[in-house]
């Protein structure tokens, strides 16, 4: 629930408990639970400027979420299993999001049809060169974001998965 909240917040902008809670299918006590637990740790804040009285307003802090992937092999079973939980459910909210995406393509694409993308590569290379191309994969990905506002903006979402196989592979 946090993370779909902070998605939300990310991706709609600012919005108060009620609201969020309407979206969801939670109650309004739920997600003011959650939203002050990801405050408590600094994912969201207050919004200024948003509101009228005890109205509570949230904003996400940042645009994105980091992960070291180190913390999957940490020697700390709480650790690790908590790292294996939150990649678990990110690809799990991926994976619904690009189910959602296909199953309004038909009657939303239109000129966006070529803008749009679902693909998959298959590449050798060793870990340095993976290292290399996330990076890059970023550094593009992050000349796109600030860029003004036209007529025909829309919000894009881009995941990326650079998934190495087994060894033996």
């Amino acid at each position: 629930m946090r993370m779909r909240l902070l998605a939300a917040l990310r991706r709609e902008g600012p919005a108060t408990a009620s609201q969020l809670a309407e979206r969801f299918g939670e109650s309004s006590g739920s997600t003011s639970y959650h939203l002050r637990q990801l405050a408590a740790h600094g994912f969201v804040e207050d919004a200024p400027g948003h509101g009228k009285g005890r109205e509570r307003w949230w904003q996400a802090v940042h645009e994105g979420t980091g992960f070291d992937g180190s913390l999957i092999h940490d020697a700390d079973p709480a650790t690790s299993g908590a790292a294996a939980v939150f990649l678990q459910t990110v690809a799990a909210n991926h994976a619904q999001e690009v189910s959602a995406w296909i199953s309004e393509a038909q009657e939303r694409l239109g000129r966006w049809e070529r803008g749009a993308d679902l693909s998959d590569f298959t590449l050798r290379l060793t870990p340095g060169q993976s290292e290399e191309l996330v990076g890059r994969l970023h550094d593009l990905v992050n000349t796109y974001r600030g860029l003004p506002e036209t007529e025909g903006t829309r919000t894009v979402r881009v995941h990326t998965h650079v998934l190495p196989g087994p060894a033996s592979e």
